[in-house]
C-alpha cells in the first residue's frame, strides 16, 4: 500500500533455565511471525541460566538472523530482563512473551489485528494460569506494571473468578 509505514515487531522473551523449551518455542514463534509479513526481531534475555540455555540460543541465532540475545551474568528476575529487552528493542510494536511455552505465538496475530483496528495498546493474559503465586504470578504483575510505566499507559490486572 502506498504511503503506509511498515511496522517492525520486537518479541521479548526472558528465559531462565529453559533449554528444553527453546527450540520448539523458536520454531512456533518464527512461523507465527512470518505469517504477519512484518519485519521482526526476537530478543531472548538469558537471565543467568545455569543449564544449556545460552548454547541453544547461540545455535538458534546462527540459523536465524532475526534473533538477538541479551545475557545476564546472574539471575536478576523477569522484571529486569524485560526492562533490558525494552531498552534493546528496535521495534515499533513490543510483544513480551514467556519462554516456557505458556503463551501461544499464534495469538500474536490477534494482538496485531486490534492494533490495526486503531488501538494504541493491546494486552493479553492467560485466563487459567497454573503458575505458583509467589514464583511466577507476583513477578508477572510487577513486570506488567513496569511495562505500563515505561510505555506511559495504565492498565489494570484483575483475577476475576
Amino acid at each position: 500500500m502506498e504511503g503506509k509505514i511498515e511496522e517492525t515487531l520486537s518479541v521479548l522473551i526472558p528465559v531462565y533455565n529453559e533449554e528444553g523449551n527453546l527450540s520448539l518455542l523458536h520454531d512456533k514463534l518464527d512461523a507465527a511471525l512470518k505469517k504477519t509479513r512484518k519485519a521482526y526481531e526476537i530478543i531472548f534475555i538469558d537471565d543467568g541460566s545455569s543449564d544449556g540455555t545460552m548454547e541453544i540460543l547461540l545455535d538458534l541465532r546462527e540459523k536465524n538472523p532475526n534473533i538477538k540475545i541479551i545475557s545476564f551474568s546472574r539471575n536478576f528476575g523477569q522484571t529486569a530482563a524485560l526492562s533490558a529487552g525494552i531498552d534493546f528493542s528496535k521495534g515499533d510494536i513490543i510483544i513480551p512473551m514467556d519462554g516456557d511455552l505458556q503463551n501461544d505465538p499464534e495469538d500474536i496475530r490477534h494482538l496485531l489485528q486490534k492494533i490495526e483496528e486503531g488501538y494504541d495498546v493491546v494486552s493479553g493474559w492467560r485466563k487459567d494460569r497454573k503458575d505458583p503465586f509467589w514464583k511466577r504470578r507476583v513477578p508477572s504483575v510487577i513486570a506488567n506494571k513496569i511495562i505500563s510505566w515505561i510505555g506511559g499507559f495504565l492498565f489494570m490486572i484483575t483475577d476475576a473468578h
